[in-house]
């Protein structure tokens, strides 16, 4: 294994923050454990950094333009991991076309490598908001 440091590495501190919240390992790898709650909230991150994205405004501030937020949809996707539910989020419009989870999809596998092609693409993470 390399020493090297890659983007993608996972601060111990949050690893040990994260491992906290487990006792049991089927709390880590079962149908409702750690790491498919993870990769929910992952996945519901992306999309809402998609529709902010689309949009042009960060969630909670002044509309850019006619089009906004409109909650959110329940879907179950099937991931190397099991299934893992997430709620996708729709816009008033709806012209919002996710990239990560497209509409209609239900098989989310190569998680990693879309993640990856979405950043190479342009897509930023909206930093820390100021009060935070």
């Amino acid at each position: 294994m390399s020493d090297t440091i890659q983007k993608h590495d996972i601060p111990e501190e949050l690893l040990d923050q994260l491992l906290a919240q487990v006792d049991d390992p089927k709390e880590l790898l079962g149908s409702g454990g750690l790491l498919r709650s993870l990769m929910g909230r992952l996945v519901e991150k992306s999309l809402e950094v998609e529709l902010t994205q689309h949009l042009g405004y960060d969630k909670g501030a002044e509309r850019a333009g006619d089009n906004a937020r409109n909650g959110s949809t329940p879907k179950t996707l099937i991931t190397e991991a099991g299934k893992v539910a997430v709620r996708v989020p729709r816009d008033r419009a709806g012209s919002f076309e996710p990239e990560l989870v497209r509409k209609h999809q239900r098989r989310l596998e190569g998680f990693d490598d879309r993640i990856l092609a979405l950043y190479s693409r342009g897509m930023s993470v909206p930093g820390p908001r100021p009060g935070r």
